[in-house]
């Protein structure tokens, strides 16, 4: 007999990183969130742990792609970092607080994935988890590290929680093989429970997640989806699309027509 699985909602797509619009709205920026809750679209984002213990919203560890400055984003404190600037542009990299804040009385469901960097899981976890007690909007919560879905689990045990993951043999990202093993085949589901899994969109074939999906009734995220027929895909297949680069025409006609 399958195992009854928590019932929860997932909203039926997120805007990956907020509604970007490069060059003139950077991804994870404000303008981005601000775009996006304009358009009533639920978002995705990224939060890290910095060194004087703030939480703010970037997606890399390294801080070269998206400022021009190298360096890990965990180094700095939040002064430094507000010097920065988005590819070119006068936003500045946001802090949770302001992007939570975005969204808060708007109703709009969010979709924020942990990014530890060094082993620093516990810490971040935490203090996200403190953190969203207090967010009166509604989100889950996700992580490629499954230490982190674990610790979340053991925190705060009621909240939504998901598994990132992708077939690493095609992207080893750096990764032992042992990791890349256990990773792609989502062998650390036994321990860390997740509720659904975010599987990279285009490694759908992947046989570990078409058993958790097709077989065992895990609700799936299918990230990222960049094309109005990818968008069709996913949900048709039952995902839900975390996307990016589609027009606001275009994307009005996929929510409508679906």
């Amino acid at each position: 007999m399958r195992k009854q699985r928590r019932q929860f909602r997932l909203a039926e797509f997120y805007a990956h990183r907020g509604y970007h619009d490069k060059p003139d709205i950077p991804e994870n920026s404000l303008a981005a969130f601000r775009r996006a809750a304009e358009y009533g679209l639920p978002s995705e984002f990224d939060v890290h742990l910095i060194a004087d213990g703030s939480l703010v919203v970037f997606h890399d560890d390294d801080l070269e792609r998206q400022t021009g400055v190298r360096g890990s984003i965990e180094a700095y404190d939040i002064s430094n970092l507000r010097k920065l600037r988005l590819e070119g542009t006068d936003e500045m990299i946001p802090t949770f607080d302001e992007v939570l804040g975005v969204f808060e009385d708007t109703g709009l469901p969010l979709l924020i994935e942990l990014k530890c960097v060094k082993g620093n899981y516990k810490a971040l976890t935490k203090a996200v988890a403190e953190r969203l007690d207090s967010y009166k909007g509604e989100y889950v919560i996700e992580s490629f590290d499954p230490r982190v879905v674990l610790e979340y689990r053991r925190l705060r045990p009621d909240t939504i929680r998901g598994q990132l993951s992708q077939n690493f043999f095609r992207s080893r990202e750096g990764l032992p093989f042992y990791q890349i093993v256990l990773l792609t085949n989502l062998m650390f589901n036994v321990l860390s429970k997740p509720d659904f899994i975010a599987y990279k969109f285009s490694d759908r074939d992947t046989p570990a997640l078409r058993r958790l999906i097709d077989k065992l009734g895990f609700p799936e995220i299918s990230w990222t989806v960049q094309t109005a027929d990818d968008f069709r895909a996913a949900k048709k297949a039952g995902s839900v699309p975390v996307f990016e680069q589609i027009k606001p025409d275009e994307l009005k006609k996929l929510i409508i027509k679906g």
